[in-house]
């Protein structure tokens, strides 16, 4: 009787996490008892863009966010990022798309992208879930163009950790002497990871892309992180050369933009 009660129980445990998991599918755009109970904050309800910033180029489509027309990045403006968080969100792209979630102040970004047809597929440190021009994921975890993806980024101290539809791809300790190239890199783009206060931001590449079920929570001193290592892909030679050649070119126009700005001496 027992054994039975026992198996029971566990079929009604197994059902339950199911429907649960059926329901955050079908009702990306609120929160479950856990969530609420975590801390998490709903920043998009399914219906409107209350609390964000934009020129008209965002709207809502079929519960989703999605850009039309010309335009910048969509901005939530209700409050900032806090230092430690944790950030929840679906995306989706078309094919050949690119687009962004900056979440710290600079060059700082979560990348979304269809990686079989957008040239930034090419180079691991950029390609989707890379933390942009910085660290390449892991391995791509993306889903087939045109499907939604859940992705995760949490930031406590100095770890900065991607996710794409359940896995980690990406865990950087910026304080770590062996990511100081890494560090580096991103600071030459503009993106320096010590920086905080920035509000969450969608970039407009001018082209499809899609976002729902953006959560957002502080993470308090007793969260524990995922600790598991993992390995950033290898970036072949030649896409490190092409990479150079890139990167080179920022550093000119950088410098270019620089010198017109300076103030030219008057003449005695």
């Amino acid at each position: 009787m027992k054994s039975h009660c026992t198996c029971t129980a566990l079929l009604a445990t197994l059902l339950s996490a199911c429907l649960t998991t059926a329901v955050s599918a079908e009702q990306p755009n609120s929160l479950s008892d856990q969530e609420q109970k975590d801390g998490f904050k709903l920043l998009f309800d399914g219906e409107g863009l209350d609390g964000w910033k934009h020129s008209g180029n965002w709207v809502v489509q079929d519960a989703a966010i999605t850009r039309t027309g010309k335009g910048g990045s969509l901005v939530y403006r209700t409050s900032p990022i806090p230092d430690d968080f944790e950030l929840r969100f679906h995306w989706k792209v078309a094919k050949g798309s690119n687009s962004g979630i900056y979440y710290r102040p600079g060059q700082y970004e979560y990348q979304i992208l269809d990686n079989t047809a957008h040239a930034d597929g090419k180079n691991p440190r950029t390609s989707a879930a890379s933390l942009y021009f910085c660290m390449a994921p892991s391995h791509d975890a993306t889903n087939s163009v045109g499907e939604w993806n859940s992705g995760k980024v949490i930031c406590k101290g100095t770890v900065v950790q991607h996710w794409l539809n359940g896995k980690k791809v990406i865990n950087l300790n910026y304080a770590d002497a062996k990511w100081a190239w890494n560090v580096e890199l991103l600071g030459v783009r503009g993106g320096y990871l010590a920086e905080r206060g920035a509000h969450l931001s969608l970039q407009d590449h001018g082209d499809p892309v899609w976002y729902r079920g953006i959560k957002l929570r502080e993470l308090d001193a007793k969260y524990e992180l995922d600790h598991t290592p993992i390995t950033p892909q290898k970036i072949p030679d030649e896409v490190l050369q092409a990479e150079k050649k890139k990167l080179d070119g920022i550093v000119a126009r950088r410098n270019k933009q620089a010198a017109k700005a300076k103030p030219k001496k008057q003449e005695k």
